[in-house]
């Protein structure tokens, strides 16, 4: 575990997780959170030191969350050394258009709202929404993202969406050095395990966003009765409700568990946490900084997985 040092020369252990912003404005669920709490996340962060990762997207609240980290990071002062502020580029929402010019006018507003000038990463996103050959295109979103990151303004090019079929074909045409999966490497679903390994033999940096499934790995008796964004099923239920048993027997809080089946996994260099306020950053730190015992492990290897309910089932239910 790496150390970041502190104002006063304090050393502090830099924690393998990313702070996600895409629940700043209810999406599915839930209340938007007030500005002074986005913005009070944001400088608790840049004080703390443990989390070194910000993570955005030019269509979370429409541009919202990307303003408001935008006027975080001038009420500081600047970005901290060491902190990276990323972000993605979106297709238009309103009209739906995936193309090569609507990319880059995708990083010209996101640089404008976060007051960059330039991306240290930058992922394209849910590229699901187009086609293939649309996306690879010699006038596309991918050649026009290469193009920019050619010139300087981006640093890293990664790509981020949901199916693991397709998102293993971005990964195999050796553009990217960077990998978000969501919703797809949890306790309850491992679509995403062989998409995993693919990216992290090629030496791509894996970011393993939504290890909660959209809440309902939080607590139990769930909060939620969805996992990401429908009606959770029956068998993905049973499996939350066995995990959870095991997590009883051992004394382990379930969110712990779910926290760190994804950040106790070498493959995976970053776990993307969604967070809304400074208490939620204090409580992802105190999970992340607890110990699952092995024996935990070794009893929950037993709990049954309710394979043709995941994201993505393993005789594929998307085809690109």
């Amino acid at each position: 575990m790496a150390c970041t040092v502190l104002g006063g020369g304090a050393l502090v252990a830099e924690l393998r997780i990313a702070a996600g912003s895409g629940t700043w404005l209810a999406f599915l669920v839930g209340e938007d959170t007030d500005e002074a709490d986005s913005i009070a996340l944001v400088h608790g962060i840049f004080a703390d030191g443990r989390v070194r990762t910000i993570d955005t997207s030019n269509n979370y609240g429409m541009g919202e969350s990307e303003r408001r980290i935008g006027k975080a990071i001038r009420e500081y002062g600047g970005v901290p050394d060491g902190v990276v502020i990323q972000t993605k580029a979106d297709r238009d929402m309103a009209t739906g258009e995936f193309t090569g010019e609507r990319m880059r006018r995708s990083l010209e507003e996101s640089l404008e709202r976060l007051g960059l000038d330039r991306f240290p990463v930058l992922h394209l996103h849910d590229p699901e929404n187009t086609s293939w050959d649309q996306a690879m295109s010699d006038d596309g979103p991918v050649a026009a993202l290469v193009a920019a990151r050619d010139e300087g303004l981006i640093g890293e090019l990664g790509v981020a969406g949901g199916p693991v079929r397709l998102m293993r074909r971005f990964v195999d045409t050796g553009l990217f050095t960077r990998l978000i999966t969501h919703n797809r490497f949890t306790l309850v679903d491992r679509s995403a395990d062989e998409l995993i390994s693919a990216a992290h033999e090629r030496g791509i940096h894996v970011s393993n966003a939504s290890p909660y499934g959209g809440g309902i790995l939080t607590a139990w008796p769930p909060t939620v009765g969805r996992y990401a964004y429908d009606v959770i099923k029956p068998g993905m239920l049973r499996s939350c409700d066995g995990f959870a048993a095991v997590c009883a027997d051992h004394g382990v809080t379930l969110a712990a568990a779910a926290l760190h089946w994804s950040l106790d996994d070498p493959r995976i260099d970053e776990t993307i946490v969604g967070m809304r306020s400074l208490r939620d950053l204090e409580s992802t730190i105190a999970l992340a900084e607890q110990t699952v015992p092995a024996a935990f492990w070794d009893d929950a290897a037993s709990v049954p997985l309710a394979r043709d309910e995941w994201q993505d089932v393993p005789d594929g239910r998307w085809q690109p």
